[in-house]
């Protein structure tokens, strides 16, 4: 519970732009363009972090790295309010890069796989799946809340109801981070020190030993295609309106209903994988998934939105479900808890890769091929890729059962 509400109160802040895009764009009176350089400097540092994060989570408790991302985050958050000029947003970007990275991310991970049972791993990462997205839409309704009571019934202008949704984002991931510091008892997620695992030596013993496990790649190459797909996803919105001509408030209304698919897809998908072996469910689960994206935009451009809102909820439903329990591969990988964190920050490293490539990919497909055939192509060459995810999941399902 504390790890899912830690992770889920330093989102919001970091990602205001999902809801609040136009309103930064006039507060801090800078461009578009601006504003994804900022997101663009968030991934660069997430890319670099990925790896030292996963190494520091095997030297610090995750209750300190934990507390340290939410106050950090809500610092930086309190710094925005201030609506300081474009080289100090990308400071604070930077900043939120280092405090949802370096320090959160591979203590998020492994702490969750340490406290999860063997036979549990499903479920537990689908619950933090589920839980940081409930969280997060909590927090994100809340803040629409004090915006549109400062904008309508305080009187004021857009710059101060936005300042006042950064303040709340920002003293709430503050305000929380002492109860997770004293409350999270955190003896089950880690591993004592070893000894003989000290300095530059120790660190490239524990590197070799992770390059030479086949199963850490095979775990890599499902996280990837699984991560690719949802990534897709992204543009489901732009086809909607483009190819088949729906309106913005008929859009809005299905990509909010695809977003309550998150809390679903990820327990239902956690419980399920349990009950029947996370692993195999997993590759099963990422097949339907890139079978179903292929098809939406084959469909005919006059099918209507009786047709589209439950094909769409149905991705959503199968894609968040994917991206709740891939993480469950990494306890099938035969890691020492005292390498695990490491094992985290280099499958990161791989598997998050389609944030590079993914959008390069739209750009050339819709750039090549018109309109619908444009994103036919774009959705089947990623929906046919989850055959790769399948064959990656058997052969590391087949790899534990040999072992074990």
């Amino acid at each position: 519970m504390l790890l899912i509400v830690g992770s889920g109160v330093i989102y919001p802040a970091v990602y205001m732009r999902q809801n609040f895009e136009g309103s930064m764009l006039e507060t801090f009176d800078i461009t578009r363009a601006q504003l994804a350089e900022c997101h663009s400097i968030l991934g660069v540092i997430f890319f670099l972090t990925y790896l030292p994060s996963g190494w520091l989570s095997d030297k610090l408790p995750t209750r300190w790295l934990m507390s340290a991302s939410m106050a950090g985050t809500g610092i930086f958050a309190l710094w925005l309010s201030t609506a300081p000029d474009f080289a100090q947003i990308k400071w604070i970007f930077i900043g939120w890069g280092v405090t949802s990275g370096l320090t959160l991310w591979g203590a998020l991970i492994k702490g969750t796989s340490l406290l999860a049972p063997q036979d549990q791993q499903g479920r537990f990462f689908g619950l933090l799946e589920s839980g940081r997205g409930l969280v997060e839409a909590l927090l994100a309704s809340i803040g629409l809340a004090v915006f549109a009571y400062f904008l309508n019934s305080v009187g004021a202008g857009t710059s101060a109801s936005l300042t006042a949704v950064i303040v709340f984002y920002g003293l709430v991931a503050i305000g929380l981070a002492p109860i997770v510091f004293f409350a999270l008892r955190t003896s089950t997620m880690e591993a004592p020190p070893d000894p003989h695992r000290r300095g530059m030596s120790g660190f490239s013993r524990d590197m070799k030993e992770l390059f030479t496990n086949q199963k850490i790649w095979l775990a890599a190459l499902v996280i990837l295609v699984g991560y690719q797909i949802f990534w897709v996803t992204y543009s489901l919105a732009g086809m909607l309106e483009s190819i088949f001509q729906l309106s913005a408030v008929t859009v809005g209304a299905i990509t909010v209903g695809r977003l309550w698919m998150r809390p679903l897809g990820g327990v239902l998908a956690g419980f399920i994988g349990d009950y029947c072996r996370v692993i195999p469910f997993l590759g099963i689960l990422m097949l339907v998934a890139g079978g179903l994206l292929a098809l939406l935009p084959a469909l005919p451009a006059t099918v209507g939105v009786m047709v589209l809102f439950p094909m769409v909820l149905l991705i959503a439903l199968f894609t968040y479900g994917v991206r709740g329990i891939f993480w469950a591969t990494l306890d099938e990988c035969d890691v020492s808890a005292s390498t695990r964190g490491l094992a985290v920050g280099l499958i990161s490293l791989l598997a998050y890769t389609p944030d590079i490539y993914v959008p390069m990919m739209q750009s050339w497909a819709l750039a090549n091929w018109s309109g619908q055939q444009g994103f036919q192509v774009y959705y089947g060459l990623f929906g046919a890729s989850s055959l790769v995810g399948f064959v990656a999941a058997r052969q590391l399902t087949r790899l534990g059962k040999d072992i074990h």
